[in-house]
């Protein structure tokens, strides 16, 4: 038998009161979610500046049981998107903690563990490891890093993962004397030789192949050390 036209009209509003429920409800969780991480925001901001900065990202790493100088504290920053060095602001902060699901400090403390797994993953990581560079860029128009800080750098980043590559070539970044910056393209083309030539038998090196004049100069002090 066909439903009259009235029961179906029941039906339908009942199914509209149910779906209008459950997004209410909805809403108000996404809201007080928000007030638990925006709470957590401003145990831990500036209240003059309304940023966290760098004395708030301290205490916050204190709390986490982390060094500021974790690679985890880096991928916190990629998760938020963290435009400036040292600082979070409340957008990011607000971005970084609801991708992450933490509206407390300990669903954050919790949550490392898989933001690393998240970065670590290939489709990821060079977005990551760009990242790095462009986060370290602190004055305005600057497109390239001082070579103390590329070291302390390469070492954060990469040092877990190509520990050889990146012994040699802060080694040898810190005896040459033919560049005191190293620049974008430079960072990104000693991502690209770790990931692509086998260490340190080089076979696949080729010059040619439009690599940075760095890394052309890198693999040629390696070949004479090997020599």
């Amino acid at each position: 038998m066909r439903r009259s036209a009235a029961s179906k009209k029941k039906s339908d509003s009942i199914t509209s009161s149910t779906t209008d429920l459950f997004r209410s409800a909805s809403s108000k969780a996404t809201t007080k979610e928000m007030d638990r991480i925006d709470h957590l925001f401003n145990q831990y901001a500036n209240t003059s500046s309304n940023l966290i900065d760098p004395e708030g990202i301290e205490e916050l790493c204190s709390n986490l049981e982390v060094p500021h100088t974790d690679i985890r504290i880096l991928m916190l920053a990629w998760k938020m998107k963290a435009e400036k060095q040292g600082y979070f602001t409340q957008e990011e902060w607000r971005r970084g903690l609801k991708a992450l699901r933490a509206d407390t400090l300990n669903k954050l403390k919790k949550a490392l563990p898989e933001l690393e797994k998240e970065v670590r993953r290939q489709s990821n990581f060079a977005d990551f490891y760009a990242y790095a560079f462009r986060y370290c860029l602190t004055e305005e128009k600057q497109k390239s890093i001082d070579i103390e800080t590329i070291c302390q750098l390469l070492e954060i980043v990469m040092g877990s993962t190509f520990r050889a590559q990146v012994d040699y070539f802060v080694e040898y970044l810190k005896i040459q004397n033919d560049y005191k910056v190293i620049n974008m393209d430079q960072w990104m083309g000693f991502y690209r030789f770790c990931n692509e030539i086998s260490f340190p038998e080089m076979t696949e090196y080729n010059p040619e192949l439009a690599w940075p004049l760095v890394l052309d100069n890198f693999v040629e002090w390696i070949r004479e050390k090997q020599a």
